[in-house]
C-alpha cells in the first residue's frame, strides 16, 4: 500500500500526507489483442484503403501453407522407419551470434559453425525462430525449425499458449530473432576472401533481408511473427526494440556500406523505402495524450494503431524503456523533419514527466525478493508501463489483472520481470547533444 503512494508522490511532487489515501488496487484485467484477419480489414477500412493489406494476409497465408509443405516434404523423404529427428534445443540465442568480436573472429572455425547453424534453420520464407543456440549442430533434414517456446509457467487460456508448440514463432523478431541471424551472416561473409566459401552466407542473409521485407505491414510497421501467428504476434511490435532494429538493420543494408556491400542495388532500394516507412509508422504511433503527444506503446493493433496488449502480465500502455530506445533511433536520422523533431520533443518532454523520484526497487530478503521502498534522494527510476490516461505506473500479473501497486503482484511476477528502470537515462543524454544541433 505504501509503495503505491510513494510511486504517485514521486509522479506528481505531492507529499505523502497528500496521498495518504490512496490504496493500491486490481484497476482492471488485460484483455487479448485481436487477430489480423480478412474480416477485421473489411470492417476498418474502407473499400479504397483494403487491397494492400489483404494481399498481405493472402501472401501471409500463402507462405505459412509453404512453410508447411516444405517439412511435411522433408518428412516424407526421410528414409522408411526413420524417426523425426528431436526438437532443436532452446536456450540463450544472443551469446552464441556475439555481433563485437574483432573482424578476424568471424572468419574462424567457430564462427563458421555458427553461421552453418544459422543457414540451415533459416525457414522456407527467410526468417528463423527465437532462443536457439546457434553454435550447435546444424539442423537434420525433417527437423522442427524453432525450439518450444511456451512457457511452462502458463496459465489455462494464457494469451501465449501456441496451440502447437512446434509451430510457434516460425520466423519472428522477437528477441533479436532474424535481425541478429542476418547481421551475423554478413560479417562472416564478409571475412571470407573465398566468393564461393561466402555464398552460401550471403544467399541466405539476402533472402532474411527479402523476409523482412515481405512482413513488413502496408503502413510500415512489422509484426511479431511472420507468417502471422495470430493474437498479439500479429501486432506492431516495439517491444525489445523490434521495429527499431529491423528499420536500422534495413537501412545499413540499404545504404550498402562495409560489410553490406552485397546487397544488389535493387534491394538496396528497397531496404531504405522499408525503412522511411518505418520511420513514418513510428512518427504516426506516438500515443497522443489530451493536450499533447506522450510516449510509444510496446505494441499496437496493426490496423487502428490502438495500444493492445501482449503477454497476460503486459497491458496496453505506455512503456518507457522502447520509448527510449526509439528516441534515440529517430535522434540518429541525419536530416530529422519538422515532425520528427517534434516528437523527440514531445518524447523527451514525457520522459522527464514520467521519472519517479525517491524509490528504490530492490531485492528486500528471500522471503519477499524485490520490492518497491522509499530511498530519500535516490537516482531516477521510471516504471516500465504507465497508464496511457492517467500516466500512472501500472502492473500486471499471469491472472491477466492489472495493479496500480507493482508489490501486490504475486512473487513469480514481481521478480521474473523488470517492472523498473533507468532505461531513459541514456535517450535524455542523448538529446542534450541532439538538441544543440537541431
Amino acid at each position: 500500500m505504501r509503495a503505491a503512494r510513494l510511486v504517485l508522490a514521486g509522479l506528481f511532487g505531492l507529499s505523502l500526507l497528500q496521498v495518504g489515501a490512496v490504496r493500491a488496487a486490481v484497476i482492471g484485467i488485460n484483455v487479448p489483442a485481436n487477430s489480423l484477419t480478412v474480416a477485421r480489414v473489411e470492417a476498418a477500412l474502407a473499400p479504397d484503403q483494403r487491397a494492400p493489406w489483404l494481399d498481405y494476409l493472402a501472401r501471409s497465408q500463402q507462405q505459412r501453407e509453404a512453410d508447411r509443405a516444405a517439412l511435411a516434404a522433408e518428412r516424407a523423404a526421410l528414409p522408411s522407419g526413420t524417426p523425426v529427428p528431436p526438437a532443436p534445443e532452446g536456450g540463450h540465442a544472443d551469446k552464441s551470434m556475439p555481433l563485437n568480436q574483432s573482424p578476424d573472429w568471424y572468419a574462424s572455425a567457430a564462427a563458421r559453425q555458427v553461421a552453418d547453424n544459422i543457414v540451415s534453420f533459416q525457414t522456407p520464407a527467410g526468417g528463423w525462430g527465437k532462443n536457439q543456440p546457434r553454435d550447435r549442430a546444424p539442423r537434420l533434414p525433417g527437423q522442427d525449425y524453432v525450439a518450444d517456446n511456451n512457457s511452462l509457467r502458463a496459465l489455462s487460456g494464457d494469451f501465449d499458449l501456441a496451440e502447437n508448440p512446434r509451430w510457434s514463432y516460425v520466423g519472428t523478431i522477437d528477441n533479436d530473432a532474424t535481425i541478429s541471424e542476418i547481421r551475423f551472416l554478413a560479417k562472416v561473409a564478409a571475412q571470407l576472401p573465398d566468393a564461393a566459401a561466402a555464398a552460401a552466407y550471403r544467399a541466405s542473409a539476402l533472402k532474411g533481408l527479402t523476409y523482412l521485407l515481405a512482413a513488413q505491414f502496408p503502413n510500415g510497421g512489422w509484426p511479431q511473427v511472420w507468417p502471422l501467428q495470430g493474437g498479439y504476434h500479429d501486432a506492431i511490435t516495439l517491444n525489445d526494440n523490434a521495429v527499431v532494429e529491423v528499420a536500422e538493420l534495413l537501412g545499413e543494408a540499404g545504404q550498402g556500406a562495409a560489410e553490406w556491400r552485397f546487397v544488389p542495388g535493387a534491394l538496396r532500394a528497397q531496404a531504405l523505402a522499408a525503412e522511411q516507412r518505418a520511420i513514418a509508422l513510428l512518427l504516426a504511433a506516438q500515443v497522443r495524450g489530451q493536450r499533447r503527444k506522450l510516449i510509444w506503446a510496446q505494441q499496437y493493433d496493426a490496423l487502428s494503431l490502438a495500444p493492445v496488449a501482449a503477454r497476460n502480465y503486459e497491458p496496453a500502455s505506455l512503456c518507457s524503456g522502447e520509448s527510449a530506445d526509439v528516441l534515440l533511433y529517430l535522434m540518429r536520422q541525419p536530416q530529422p523533419s519538422p515532425e520528427l523533431k517534434q516528437a523527440v520533443e514531445a518524447g523527451i518532454a514525457s520522459l522527464r514527466e514520467l521519472a519517479l523520484a525517491d524509490v528504490q526497487w530492490a531485492r528486500q530478503d528471500d522471503s519477499q525478493g524485490r520490492r518497491l521502498s522509499h530511498k530519500s534522494g535516490a537516482s531516477p527510476l521510471w516504471a516500465r508501463y504507465y497508464d496511457a490516461s492517467t500516466l500512472k505506473p501500472v502492473f500486471g500479473d499471469r491472472d491477466k489483472t492489472l495493479h496500480d501497486d507493482v508489490n501486490e503482484i504475486s512473487a513469480e511476477r514481481r521478480n521474473g520481470y523488470a517492472w523498473f528502470g533507468t532505461w531513459p537515462l541514456k535517450a535524455l543524454a542523448a538529446y542534450e547533444r541532439w538538441s544543440s544541433r537541431h
